[in-house]
């Protein structure tokens, strides 16, 4: 089948010019400064401007092309919302000398990086401390926040020392915006593998669309407990190391599918369990600083795209990750030695690199 092409300016600009000379014989449009070659450029402009448009237009007629806006408007015809950024949270320890000092709803900490947040309890000095929860004022990723990091009262408050400590939880659950990509690929899933009632696949969209944000894998597992049955596990790859859900994000988990499944399914939603690998490596290399590097992140990535709860990692595509490492080109895999297995419910991420030089 022929394929369109854009006709180029000079093309159409040609074209018109030919179509004067045709039917006004005793003319020449291609003289410089003459009427005719005046608006021979000028129409060509504007032709040349509406191929533009329409070579715009065409690729949002189809979702996999479509920009942002475009993009947008195909997932609200399908019922498929991409999935909202959310606000890190956790807990803050404030010290001070003054016991009785209310930490008021809303007093503002700021991060060393300028990143703003504010308690959602009140905190009253009890025996020179207090924990009370805080949450990002911007949502996304950039708001989770290490344990023990300090953080500073934009006012400070009497009888309250200037600055705290987030807790040994760290502060989390912040996940960015859903990008383009991956709102096109559940879009383009929904589409494909349309809803069946409570099929497999159901479930796993169902899942993947959790309006809580920030899952990012989702498996279903039928009748794993018995007839009538349905287990459902997910990630978090983006808010938590390794991914793992914690138990308020299955709770809520639960709840928002208790309410799509079928009435006669017995649903069960729960965490996978982590099953670190850990690699032992030999690099006969030389400059391994920058090769050590790749090689971690290669095997991170791995595990990511090949994880999966009861799942198994192929030592083979250990070898590869290892060996697609910027600068490698010998290595020895020491461990694993096989390829690694994991029961049900159990999921492989990643653990610890040892290298060998």
């Amino acid at each position: 089948m022929a394929t369109f092409v854009r006709p180029t300016f000079t093309q159409i600009l040609n074209g018109i010019q030919a179509d004067i000379a045709t039917r006004l014989p005793t003319t020449d449009a291609t003289l410089r400064r003459s009427v005719l070659n005046v608006l021979s450029f000028v129409i060509a402009g504007v032709v040349y401007g509406l191929y533009g448009f329409i070579a715009y237009l065409a690729l949002q007629i189809f979702p996999d092309t479509a920009e942002t806006q475009f993009l947008n408007e195909w997932g609200g015809i399908w019922g498929v919302q991409r999935v909202a950024a959310t606000f890190a949270e956790g807990n803050f320890i404030i010290t001070g000398t003054k016991n009785g000092t209310d930490t008021p709803i809303g007093t503002q900490l700021q991060r060393s990086d300028g990143a703003l947040f504010q308690t959602t309890t009140d905190g009253v000095l009890s025996s020179g401390t207090v924990t009370v929860q805080i949450e990002a004022l911007i949502a996304g990723s950039a708001g989770n926040t290490n344990a023990n990091a300090p953080l500073t009262f934009v006012t400070p408050i009497a009888g309250v020392n200037a600055s705290g400590t987030v807790d040994s939880s760290g502060l989390n659950g912040g996940s960015d915006l859903q990008d383009d990509a991956e709102y096109l690929e559940a879009l383009l899933d929904f589409i494909q593998k349309p809803p069946q009632g409570g099929c497999e696949n159901d479930y796993v969209t169902w899942t993947l669309n959790y309006p809580g944000g920030a899952v990012t894998r989702a498996w279903c597992y039928p009748q794993e407990l018995g007839i009538g049955t349905v287990s459902v596990r997910f990630m978090m790859d983006n808010t938590y190391s390794p991914g793992i859900p914690e138990s308020g994000d299955v709770s809520a988990m639960n709840t928002y599918l208790q309410a799509l499944r079928p009435v006669t399914a017995a649903l069960t939603v729960v965490a996978p369990v982590a099953a670190a690998v850990n690699f032992h490596i030999t690099l006969n290399v030389d400059d391994t600083a920058a090769i050590k590097t790749s090689i971690i992140a290669n095997l991170t990535d791995m595990i990511l795209q090949d994880s999966q709860p009861g799942g198994m990692i192929y030592i083979s595509r250990i070898n590869e990750a290892i060996a697609l490492a910027t600068g490698e080109y010998d290595h020895v895999l020491n461990s694993p030695s096989a390829n690694v297995t994991n029961s049900t419910g159990y999921i492989a991420t990643m653990g610890t690199v040892t290298f060998t030089d």
